[in-house]
């Protein structure tokens, strides 16, 4: 026996916002009246195709999320109104041509204006951008839309259709908007959702909805992410930002620009399950704490999704291996964000030491990374304190240089020189040293505090000679024996090109060019070693990893 065929009730049952809805029918010829069932949006108030890929399509769509979010707000809708070309008025029945009469499948645009919002919050309205060109369905008259007192509101809706094309003899559809009256000024860009043509009224210009190659990607947490690397998603080629997920808005719109809010559509935590239903989203970038960010990382692997974690995945050893596990088992790709490995300079670094051998037997490494600006006490809470804040990042540097997963003996001092930060039972300064098995000797100057300029330097010590990378700064002056600061540097334009890497090396990941840089093995290397290091700087002592088991879970108990 065949598969049975899903009933319009039974989409209305699998899908909250979806209802059946009678329509009564007069034929003109026979005079006639008939009764159609229609698959129907409640929040849209449109008929719907019977097909499940055209429903997901419609519910992940801007306008659906738009006229849902009107709703919740109590915010009034004008009636749908269907004639054959005159305005016959909401109570007398639709009269159409027999011959002509559409299957009860068909979608009719409710509304095709977009609605100002005088606060922040309209971000949530803005819809995705368009995937494919449409036939132009309808006569449209509407009222030219007005900004309010944020210039970010009202913005466009270049959401597609979802409806097919129907035949050109439908007739006229005449939709009724309600006056909309404000005390805005200058007029918004009012875009055909037929057509995709600037409609009279609103400012010049269009938006092209041909993607061709782009790889769609969606970004959560922006809050937490770094500037660098917010910055490298907004100007690499070759991709398109549908989604922002978060709660703060506040922070998407220090993120990012006017001009690409219009095109991207912002989102809640809460409804990240319409980025993970968009079959466009190919990539998801997640910048949140680690403690959230696992959760993200598995629910986006489990919907075929590759991802870029920016920070850790976790600093739990079994919740990482079950991320790593569940990308190998859907197939997916997941990168770790161990920016630094990406820097050019260390690249350059690496080269002559492991691929070259151009310094010898390694004998010493010593890094200094104290960060401008401080980080936030609240971000140093989330991300795990600066042990897997800062520290870990040069840990995975010094395994990669040196070739060697971990270090035979650690040993770590610290000190809160800040009293909030001794209130978090957290160092903000600290200092570890390493021996590993090859008989290098590692030593790490980690702090949260610089004054003016971020400070970044490295020194390679081997048999046959040595290399430094000092810090950077575009006038190339290094200054010495003065007070005067030359150029200021934070940490996210030090490492702008290393994130830009990072970034690029993840779009050759999906497109199959390259596989992640850092594997499983590495990742939970990483996070142990900077585990044995808090554990020396708690008890004092120094850790033998090779006799002694860390429990990451039971040392950030005690911390936080």
């Amino acid at each position: 026996m065949g598969r049975k065929k899903k009933t319009l009730h039974d989409y209305a049952a699998e899908f909250t916002d979806l209802a059946v809805k009678r329509h009564l029918i007069e034929h003109r010829e026979s005079a006639e009246t008939s009764v159609v069932e229609t698959l129907y949006c409640k929040s849209c108030e449109l008929p719907m195709r019977v097909r499940r890929d055209r429903i997901l399509e419609h519910l992940a769509s801007g306008r659906h999320y738009r006229n849902r979010r009107l709703i919740k707000q109590h915010v009034s809708r004008a009636p749908l109104l269907l004639s054959t070309g005159a305005d016959l008025g909401g109570s007398l029945p639709v009269t159409l041509d027999s011959s002509l009469l559409p299957q009860p499948s068909f979608i009719l645009p409710s509304n095709l204006c977009s609605t100002s919002i005088s606060t922040s919050a309209s971000y949530n309205m803005v819809p995705s951008p368009t995937s494919y060109h449409h036939q132009p369905l309808i006569s449209v008259h509407p009222n030219p839309i007005s900004s309010t007192t944020n210039i970010n509101s009202g913005r466009e809706d270049h959401s597609p259709s979802t409806s097919s094309t129907h035949p050109s003899s439908f007739g006229a559809i005449h939709i009724r908007n309600p006056s909309m009256s404000s005390k805005h000024t200058n007029q918004r860009l009012i875009i055909s959702e037929a057509s995709n043509s600037v409609l009279p009224g609103g400012a010049a210009g269009t938006y092209s909805n041909s993607l061709g190659n782009n790889i769609g990607l969606a970004v959560f947490g922006v809050g937490h992410g770094s500037k660098a690397l917010l910055k490298s998603l907004t100007e690499e080629k070759g991709c398109f930002l549908y989604y922002i997920v978060e709660d703060q808005l506040a922070e998407v719109e220090r993120a990012f620009s006017d001009e690409l809010l219009v095109k991207t559509r912002v989102v809640r935590e809460q409804d990240t399950d319409l980025v993970f239903n968009d079959q466009r989203v190919s990539g998801v970038i997640i910048c949140s704490p680690p403690e959230v960010a696992s959760v993200i990382v598995l629910d986006a692997l489990r919907a075929g999704k590759a991802v870029l974690c920016e920070k850790l995945l976790s600093i739990d050893r079994q919740t990482a291996e079950a991320c790593f596990d569940e990308a190998d088992r859907y197939g997916k790709p997941l990168v770790c964000g161990f920016y630094k490995r990406f820097d050019p300079a260390l690249q350059f670094l690496y080269k002559k030491v492991r691929e070259n051998r151009e310094l010898g037997r390694i004998q010493r490494i010593s890094t200094v990374s104290r960060t401008y600006p401080s980080a936030s006490l609240k971000h140093l809470k989330t991300s795990g304190g600066i042990f897997y804040n800062t520290a870990v990042f040069d840990i995975d540097i010094i395994s990669w240089l040196l070739g060697e997963s971990a270090p035979d003996t650690i040993f770590s001092l610290g000190h809160s020189f800040c009293p909030d930060m001794a209130a978090l039972k957290d160092a903000d300064t600290v200092a570890i040293s390493m021996k590993f098995a090859s008989g290098a000797i590692v030593s790490l100057d980690i702090s949260q505090h610089c004054t003016k300029s971020c400070d970044q330097r490295l020194e390679v010590h081997g048999s046959q000679g040595s290399l430094r990378i000092d810090n950077q700064n575009p006038l190339g002056i290094i200054e010495n024996g003065t007070l005067a600061h030359l150029y200021s540097q934070t940490r996210d334009e030090r490492y702008q090109e290393a994130y830009r890497e990072l970034f690029r090396h993840f779009l050759r990941i999906i497109k199959g060019k390259e596989r992640p840089a850092v594997t499983k093995e590495q990742y939970i290397c990483a996070i142990q070693v900077a585990a044995a290091a808090e554990q020396s700087w708690q008890n004092g002592s120094a850790v033998d990893l090779r006799n002694e088991a860390v429990d990451v879970s039971i040392i950030k108990t005690e911390i936080l």
